[in-house]
């Protein structure tokens, strides 16, 4: 068993920046890729951002690249997402997750662990 807890979300405004922390208890993930998904009201769950199990590899959605930066620290059992240049439309509830590999993968069925998610709400 593992469980993932997400914090640092917030209320910012437009152009402002956050740093979500996601942070796992109860088993390692250090071998595992690890990703971070948002999802909007009325809008299904969308990839944000993947860190491979060495950190070695990242991914970003379009949307979010060039802004947003993934990175973990396995020795915290520790995944951030650092969120610069805020935009109301990165308003969403934000998810880790863990991968049930060690690659970097975009799709919700790669992941098997996930956590209960934290607010961000950019004003404009």
């Amino acid at each position: 068993q593992g469980q993932l807890v997400e914090s640092g979300g917030g209320l910012v405004q437009a152009g402002g920046s956050l740093r979500l922390s996601c942070a796992a208890s109860g088993r390692a993930f250090s071998n595992n890729a690890m990703g971070w998904f948002r999802q909007a009201p009325g809008k299904e769950r969308e990839f944000v951002a993947a860190i491979s199990w060495s950190g070695g590899s990242t991914n970003y959605a379009d949307s979010v690249k060039g802004r947003f930066t993934i990175s973990r620290d396995n020795a915290k059992n520790t995944v951030y997402l650092q969120m610069n240049s805020l935009k109301p439309e990165d308003t969403a509830v934000y998810y880790c997750a863990a991968s049930r590999g060690a690659l970097v993968a975009v799709a919700t069925r790669n992941y098997g662990y996930w956590g209960q998610g934290t607010q961000v709400t950019v004003s404009s």
